[in-house]
This record gives C-alpha cells, structure tokens and sequence, in this order.
C-alpha cells in the first residue's frame, strides 16, 4: 500500500521535538509492515542537503502565485523516497523551523506550511505519474490542510483515505483571517464546518474536521482532548468525531535508542548485562563535576524547560532531592525564568546539580544512560517519548499521570511490586508535594538495591519498539481503504 507521510521535520535531519522522531522512524516501521512509504518534507536546508540523486518533479505555482518546485530523491539518512518542496524564500531563513532569530513566529508560516498539504492533495491527483498514495498521513498542524484540500479535489477513479495525527493539540497554527485568501481553497471552507474557529484561520480544526481519520499518539491522550480541561477549545468538535477518533502509542526508534549499541555511551549494556550503566554514570559525573558517588540516585532531566513541562515543580523538590543525597542532571532550554532559576541551583550546588542550557542529542543518550531516574512532570503529555527512553535505558520514569505516561509507566506501589507491573513512579495531583512523594518513593526503592535491580529490569525488557504502531496504523489504512 502506497503512503504518503507529511511533516514539517524529521529526525536525523532537522528536529524541535518528539514529532521528528515519530516521523523518521515510523515510515521505516510501515516499510517492514509491507507498506511503501514516501514522506513529503520542506525544503529546509538539511533535508535538502540530504536528498540523493535528487531531479526536479515539476514546478508549480503556489495559490498565492509563487513559484514552487517539487524534487524527488532518496533521503540518504533515512532510506527513504522523498518529495521536497523547494522554495528557498520560504524555507532558507536564519532561526528555527517555525521562528525567526528572536523566536518570533515567521509572519508568512501560513504559507509555508500550507503547501505541505497543498503538495499533498496534488501528488494523489497524478503530480508523479510514477506513484499515487493511496493514503495520505499527515502530522500536526503544520500538514494539517492535507485533508482540506484532498476535499476539494474533483473526483477521482481512486479514492485516497487522509489521516490526520495530532501530537500537541495545544498547537493549532492559528492565523488571521486574512490569510484564508491566501490558500486557494473555496470561500465556503471558512465556515464553522471547517477552518474557522472564534474568527481566526485554524490548520488545526482544518485536520481534525477533514480527515477521514484522526489519530493521536496514545489512548489516554485521544480520551483527555475531548474533554474541556483538555481539549484546547476543540472539544467539541472532537467529541463528534469520536468514532473516527484513536489512540495509537508512539514506539522508540531502537536503530537510534539502544544502550546495548549506544555510541555516545560510555560503556555499552542491556538487562541482562547491566554493569555498564555503573561505568556510564560515574563518567557523566566526573565528566560534569558532580560527586562521583555509586550510592546518590541520580536524577535527569531532559525537556524543553517549560512550565507545561512541570520542571517549576521540580524546582520545588531540589533542595529536598539534594537533603536526601541525591543529584540532578538537567538539559533543556526554554522560559528564560526557568533557565535562569535552574542556572542559579546549579551554581548554589555545583557537586550535586549539573544544568545545560540548550539541545545536544548525543549528550541527552549520555543521560538517559547515566542517571537512575528520569524526571517527566507534565501538566499534560500527548504521548512522550522521553519517559519510553528512561525506561529503555533503565533510568525509572517518574511521571505525572496524564497522556502517555499514564499508559507507559506503572507506579512502584507496594501491590504493583509485588504483581511485578511496576517499572517507574507515578503522581497523580499537578503540585510540588504531589511530586515529593514520588520523589519520596524513588528514594525508598532505590535504598532496596535488589528490587531496584529487578524493577530496572523489567522496565528494560518492555516492548517498545514501533512494531506494534506500525501494525495498528497498516489496519487502519487498509480499513480505509476498503
């Protein structure tokens, strides 16, 4: 089956979060299902610079008369066939994919990212003669028009089913209205069934209204977006496509995510052979200033610093963390207060806090696999990858209960230890004693070495590859399609 995978990024060539990782390793997943995946991507610099063998498709011209043109090669990185939208005025731009130098959003992100869609819904009308999609997969609102405009296409001899994937519904690429005009779409497409929402242009609402289905990345997730403390104002409407609704669980990338493997660790291990994690955090400690201490737990954490994040309530429990013995290792960047505040820990406690401001990939496997404890307090997680990594690495998962992480981590509970389900801790209210007491809890287990031991263990051993998604995500095509 023939599927076209549309995203604004994708790991290893250019990445801000989770959803690249989702986007270079779930294509691979589907190729070994038996699908035939292309991905269509922006021609930002490192995906262009990626493309093999690369021959200009065609040109096109843009609904708002730029002209476009569209190369096809292979992603050297990745293995895969791509389609590259190649605009330099749009996409070679000094800042982040989304934001310019002083992290203001670009004016014309409209634009840019409607052509993803817009690409999309032409490349199933015939663009490349060669290969048709017979789904078009979409991710997040920056593909978000894909359905949209595969709406208002004229018939065709073969349908093509659209699924839309929401990662973050809390990011809904808003715009002015002014700017609908724009997109080539029909005048009645700005309407409450479809694109508007309280006045403004919504990608969005654009997916969740036009996609024959909608997926999200984990069950508990796909329930808590219909509900208004969840849903973003996009409730509603969520709650009345609820049976074209689902949760699929994100996989771990194990060609990228593996501590037997792992070249940025220094020494490799697995559950069976789990000595070279002991070597891995004395390095990381020495390496960092910290005390190099077997005994002191070692806490991590790896996050944008934001305070959806919940990293203002590990603030709250440093002083405590440190009382009891234990050490923290942060990376991450963000709110300029929280920076600061975390900054300021570290210079107070420099033999028991490390903080980097800032993303390194090779650093973070670096501390996914020295620490013991892997500190994810979100006020809300649409899936999470980070904690799926402790848990690969043997560094606990201590999570709020929402989203992904309620369905990945089990609390170390006294009936869960003894069951043998439990793999991380878990706190339930979004507050600082809340948090202490899991943190309270680590401290405990941790001074039971041999259930640490069997705990880590079994985090280790769960299956987390994309295996299972993959499978999911084929049924769901083919129930499409059909």
């Amino acid at each position: 089956m023939n599927v076209l995978q549309v995203s604004a990024e994708i790991f290893p060539l250019l990445k801000t979060g989770g959803l690249a990782d989702v986007a270079g390793a779930l294509p691979q997943a589907l190729n070994a299902a038996g699908c035939e995946v292309r991905v269509l991507l922006p021609g930002f610099a490192p995906i262009l610079a990626d493309l093999q063998g690369a021959k200009l498709l065609t040109t096109l011209h843009a609904p708002w008369g730029e002209m476009v043109a569209l190369r096809q090669g292979r992603l050297t990185s990745l293995g895969l066939q791509a389609y590259v939208i190649d605009v330099p005025t749009l996409y070679h731009r000094a800042g982040s994919p989304y934001a310019d130098e002083q992290g203001q959003p670009f004016t014309d992100n409209d634009r840019r990212f409607a052509l993803l869609g817009w690409v999309a819904a032409r490349l199933t009308a015939g663009l490349d003669s060669a290969w048709q999609p017979r789904v078009v997969h979409s991710h997040d609102w920056h593909a978000a028009l894909a359905g949209a405009y595969l709406a208002y296409l004229p018939p065709q001899r073969q349908r093509v089913a659209s699924v839309y994937t929401v990662h973050n519904l809390a990011y809904q690429g808003l715009f002015a209205p002014r700017h609908f005009f724009e997109l080539g779409l029909p005048a009645s497409a700005f309407a409450v069934d479809g694109l508007e929402f309280h006045g403004q242009l919504s990608f969005m609402k654009a997916g969740l209204y036009y996609a024959d289905h909608i997926t999200t990345v984990s069950p508990t997730y796909a329930r808590e977006i219909q509900t208004p403390e969840q849903g973003c104002g996009l409730d509603g409407l969520l709650r009345t496509r609820a049976a074209d609704l689902s949760g699929i669980l994100n996989g771990v990338d194990e060609a990228v995510w593996d501590p037997a493997h792992d070249a940025a660790l220094a020494a490799r291990y697995d559950a069976r052979n789990p000595e070279g994690k002991k070597q891995c955090k004395a390095e990381l400690q020495r390496l960092l200033g910290l005390s190099v201490a077997a005994d002191a737990p070692l806490f991590g954490v790896v996050s944008r610093l934001t305070e959806q994040k919940g990293l203002h309530l590990v603030l709250g429990v440093i002083d405590e963390l440190i009382a009891r013995g234990g050490q923290l290792v942060v990376l991450g960047a963000g709110d300029a207060a929280l920076q600061t505040a975390f900054a300021e820990r570290a210079k107070a406690h420099p033999a028991s806090v490390s903080v980097r401001i800032g993303y390194d990939e090779p650093y973070a496997h670096q501390i996914f696999g020295a620490t013991d404890v892997t500190l994810v307090p979100s006020r809300f997680e649409p899936c999470g990858l980070t904690q799926m990594y402790g848990l690969k690495y043997g560094s606990l998962p201590l999570v709020h209960r929402v989203g992904g992480l309620a369905d990945t981590v089990m609390d170390c509970s006294l009936e869960n230890l003894a069951e043998g389900s439990a793999n991380g801790f878990v706190f339930s209210e979004f507050d600082v004693p809340s948090l202490s007491r899991a943190v309270a809890r680590a401290f405990a287990l941790y001074d039971q070495p041999a259930q640490w031991r069997k705990v880590r263990a079994r985090a280790m051993r769960q299956r987390l590859d994309w295996s299972q998604a993959a499978s999911q995500y084929l049924a769901l095509y083919q129930r499409l399609c059909h």
